[in-house]
């Protein structure tokens, strides 16, 4: 045995269920409480010229600079551009950081702050340096030191009486010092006893300390460390995270899985695989925050959590879409659930392609190739595919009603119509990493199969669904 099976993914349809564009129009009436550790976030933007004399490293000529709430901030960011109302509870030191991170807070929308000074205590700051669209340097200034244990009663008693008036409580931990010791216990205690939802955004560390919690979401490396198994499979996800859940008495467990999208392990028989939906990654940075707060606010809605967790695993491959820790709004949301907006976006010429695989293997990735009859015949042979490669190119045929259908599927990266060349022209432009086979031929007659060997590609037979249960 392997594991619980994966869900199939969803059929060759653009159709969107009119409950899940109601359930996003619905985030916005939530009501959220996050207590965690807030950060300053600082982005120096500038260019890049010249080499330093002084040593060998790039000199940054400064152009514009911009603060931003990070940490636990950052999930009460992404909470209010939903449009949900935000209660939240922190600690910064009473310094220039402190003080700028506290007007920050305060003048978003539809926040209550309740950030408590502790003296002599520093302000978190990360201070990333971009040229380009590209990182060169981030900078920490923190004291991770637990607080004082008085401030942290107060803490405890401040939520405990904002709980009330809120609907979900996440508990956002970096590690930094505000959840530290029994806090986070005595936190979802009182959310306990005023009958609220918990959830739990952890980065390391114990999970014991958040033991009851109703749903904790971890990514893959935080997963695995928490439990001391591996997740290196779909199979493996899923049984390290039923291990956790069994362990610390979750509710449910929702796991980050990067572009791959979310696994959802409840109390059903078999996990659900959630699909990101990523066009095209460009930055996965602030993809756990997105997915935290549309995760507490549909919960505060009262909405079922597997259609919470889509909205989540949708919310995570719109922040990968971007440069940046950026926010996820309804707009955005309403945008990839109108059908045909994949298709437009993934349906490309043969230049198109070209271009836009060389920029994949640039950024290391492994492309695989698969003929359209080989899709229409048997589409979860996509999944299989897909599973041999990190971005999938799919060909079809001029007037090939699939295409649409088929550019729609989160298993697919990019499709190409073509008319007089043949798939072996497509092979050759694109030079495949991995060239999937048709099961219903005869390996001799895979076209292509013999030119893959001059770059080093390999050729894989994909098995029909029912070998593939056995």
């Amino acid at each position: 045995m392997h594991g619980p099976a994966p869900e199939p993914r969803p059929a060759l349809s653009g159709a969107i269920p009119a409950d899940l564009l109601e359930a996003v129009r619905q985030l916005k009436r939530g009501t959220v409480l996050v207590v965690g550790d807030a950060m300053l976030d600082r982005y120096v933007y500038g260019r890049v010229e010249r080499i330093s004399p002084e040593a060998p490293v790039p000199v940054l000529a400064v152009e514009r600079e911009v603060a931003l709430p990070g940490g636990a901030g950052n999930v009460v960011r992404n909470l209010t551009a939903l449009g949900a109302a935000v209660a939240f509870v922190s600690i910064v030191g009473d310094d220039q950081a402190g003080s700028d991170l506290t007007g920050l807070i305060g003048g978003q929308p539809g926040v209550e702050p309740w950030l408590l000074v502790q003296g002599g205590r520093a302000t978190t700051v990360k201070t990333r340096f971009v040229s380009s669209g590209q990182q060169l340097l981030r900078t920490d200034h923190e004291q991770a030191a637990p607080i004082h244990h008085r401030l942290a009663d107060r803490l405890v008693r401040i939520a405990a009486d904002a709980v009330a008036a809120t609907t979900v409580m996440v508990l956002s931990d970096y590690r930094k010092g505000v959840l530290a010791g029994n806090t986070a216990a005595r936190l979802i205690a009182a959310a306990r006893t005023a009958g609220r939802k918990v959830v739990v955004d952890p980065r390391g560390g114990d999970p014991s300390r958040f033991a009851g919690a109703d749903l904790i979401i971890p990514d893959c490396a935080e997963l695995s460390d928490a439990t001391g198994l591996p997740t290196g499979t779909e199979a493996e996800i899923a049984t390290a995270a039923q291990a956790l859940k069994s362990t610390h008495g979750f509710g449910a467990v929702l796991v980050i899985r990067g572009p791959a999208g979310l696994m959802l392990v409840d109390g059903e028989e078999r996990p659900r695989h959630l699909p990101a939906d990523v066009a095209e990654l460009v930055d996965p940075a602030g993809a756990g925050d997105a997915v935290i707060s549309v995760t507490a606010a549909g919960l505060a809605v009262g909405l079922p959590l597997p259609m919470v967790a889509r909205l989540a695993a949708l919310a995570a491959g719109i922040a990968m879409g971007k440069s940046g820790i950026g926010v996820v709004r309804e707009d955005e949301f309403l945008e990839v659930l109108t059908p045909g907006r994949l298709a437009a976006r993934k349906l490309v010429t043969r230049g198109q392609a070209a271009e836009r695989v060389e920029v994949w293997r640039r950024a290391g990735h492994r492309v695989g190739f698969l003929a359209a009859r080989t899709a229409a015949a048997e589409p979860h042979l996509l999944d299989q595919a897909h599973d041999w490669c990190d971005r999938l190119v799919v060909g079809v045929g001029d007037g090939d009603p699939a295409a649409e259908a088929l550019a729609e599927l989160t298993a697919v990266d990019l499709v190409i119509r073509y008319g007089s060349e043949t798939a072996v022209d497509l092979i050759r432009m694109l030079r495949p990493d991995v060239l999937v086979q048709d099961p219903g031929r005869a390996p001799e007659t895979l076209a292509g199969g013999d030119i893959m060997q001059e770059w080093g590609g390999t050729v894989r037979r994909a098995v029909p669904e029912p070998e593939r249960g056995l």
